[in-house]
């Protein structure tokens, strides 16, 4: 069986392909990047390393070649990445690859603000329709993503945010990566759906108490509208308007309820439960 990661240099493609060589023989993997030189690590710890870019349409037949179960990695561009993830998709579809296993996002339907949702649910029809078995992992947001702001919080006494009682289910970027490795060897979830999720769902008033705890001071939700905390990432924070507009989405997202359930899908999957945001800090 050969198992292939794309966008393997990236942060959750190298935590994948960790967890993956911990159950599988080196030989049996191949890791995939648009910087394959990056990869010299595992290349001399017996993994085949192949050079693959999404964009680039004539370096995937050979990426893929002989490949049986691919993680597809989604990639970082938003807004513009769903066409080379059908190509990539398709691709794989032709290298005979049997089943793919794409890290979503928890609950891609329409009617989530999240700016990232169209690029996710178009992947996954992309899938749907290849003809290939798939496993999609819809994953909560990132704990990791939230240290910075709980840093900063932390100093200033002070955490902002749009979210208002909007909750997320915050997962770490290692229990995604192991959910990805222990979704690719597994025999069970053909054309499965997975909520990959932390172990509890987590307000804004929660986070306040974790910053607290991190700057030994007590730290005071502040709620903006979308309009100011958009300024404020802009004007303060030097954001992006772009980047500022896609971080107010998610929160708009999770004032409408959808990133706060808690699944039991990451454990039923690795045997272990997730790992709290708390871990993190």
């Amino acid at each position: 069986m050969k198992y292939a990661i794309t966008g393997a240099s990236g942060q959750l493609g190298r935590l994948a392909a960790d967890d993956l060589l911990e159950r599988v023989a080196a030989s049996d993997v191949v890791l995939i990047s648009r910087r394959p030189e990056s990869l010299t690590y595992y290349a001399a710890r017996g993994v085949e390393v192949r050079a693959g870019d999404f964009g680039d349409a004539a370096s995937l037949a050979p990426a893929f070649a002989g490949v049986e179960r691919l993680l597809l990695v989604s990639t970082d561009a938003v807004g513009t990445r769903l066409p080379t993830q059908v190509a990539a998709v398709e691709a794989a579809a032709r290298a005979g690859v049997s089943r793919i296993v794409y890290t979503s996002i928890i609950r891609p339907e329409p009617e989530n603000p999240a700016g990232v949702v169209a690029d996710h649910a178009g992947t996954e029809q992309a899938l749907r329709d290849s003809g290939v078995h798939w496993t999609f992992l819809r994953n909560n947001l990132y704990a990791d993503l939230q240290l910075g702001g709980l840093q900063q919080a932390g100093a200033s006494g002070q955490l902002v945010t749009n979210v208002g009682a909007g909750r997320y289910a915050y997962v770490t970027r290692a229990d995604c990566a192991v959910a990805a490795a222990a979704a690719l060897v597994s025999d069970d979830v053909d054309d499965a759906i997975l909520d990959i999720t932390g172990p509890e769902s987590l307000s804004s008033k929660d986070l306040a108490v974790l910053a607290g705890q991190l700057g030994g001071t007590e730290v005071t939700v502040v709620d903006l509208d979308d309009a100011a905390y958009v300024a404020g990432l802009v004007e303060h924070a030097g954001l992006p308007e772009a980047f500022a507009q896609l971080l107010a989405s998610f929160h708009q997202g999770a004032r409408l309820g959808y990133f706060e359930a808690v699944s039991d899908d990451f454990t039923k999957l690795t045997g272990r439960p997730p790992s709290p945001l708390g871990s993190l800090l």
